[in-house]
């Protein structure tokens, strides 16, 4: 449902009206630069696993929303890789969390702790669908996050500098939550279930990593088929 936003803004907003887009970028490069910053302040202070991947998504969102009213091939081409790679990474970070509450009925994230001991699969997969989430070097979402800064800097060096400080805050949380859900001392008494993940549920995930690190080291294969005028 995030990215038809963005779809559109790109086929209809852009598309059928680009001097009314042309009028009101300036506002929304101030609401989506408000939007980076406060969508992850507000992750950090959640406590509901499923809430922070969600209120990372908003943040990645306005992300989105501001390389395409950049106007320019970069910024329109990172925010369609970014919509791409965000349907990868957080369709698959919501299945982590589905795994863990179906084994431990609870997604408040006080009661887990020390994962990596008893979940060592789980918590390399979950690592690895993390660092993407802030757009490591290597994963899909660093193309589309660098495009729309560089796309976003040829109109407005300041609103930049907001979107990268966004991605610093994104690296925040999402190292934060690594720290909290799965290093630590383990939680015995408030969790009473350490099965790590079934073969079914690792074959699930395993597209979604392939396609992680494809489309991060081999972005052409997304890119040839893209053609942004």
């Amino acid at each position: 449902m995030l990215k038809l936003g963005g779809y559109g803004f790109l086929r209809f907003s852009i598309g059928l009206f680009p001097n009314a887009s042309a009028f009101f970028a300036p506002f929304v490069y101030t609401i989506c630069a408000f939007g980076v910053v406060y969508a992850s302040m507000t992750t950090l202070q959640q406590v509901d696993l499923k809430k922070i991947i969600a209120y990372s998504s908003v943040g990645h969102m306005a992300l989105v929303t501001i390389g395409l009213f950049s106007f320019n091939a970069q910024g329109i081409l990172g925010s369609i890789l970014l919509m791409i790679s965000h349907g990868i990474v957080s369709g698959a970070l919501f299945l982590c969390i589905g795994f863990l509450y179906e084994r431990h009925g609870t997604r408040v994230i006080r009661y887990f702790s020390g994962l990596v001991q008893t979940m060592p699969i789980f918590s390399v997969c979950f690592i690895i669908f993390s660092l993407a989430n802030f757009g490591l070097p290597g994963t899909s979402s660093f193309v589309g996050e660098f495009l729309i800064i560089a796309g976003c800097f040829q109109i407005n060096s300041f609103v930049a500098l907001i979107c990268g400080l966004g991605m610093v805050l994104s690296a925040a949380y999402s190292l934060w939550l690594l720290n909290r859900l799965l290093f630590g001392n383990y939680k015995q008494t408030s969790i009473s279930v350490t099965k790590d993940l079934t073969r079914f549920e690792f074959y699930i995930l395993l597209p979604f990593i392939v396609m992680t690190f494809a489309f991060g080291v081999f972005p052409e294969l997304l890119t040839n088929f893209l053609t942004v005028y």
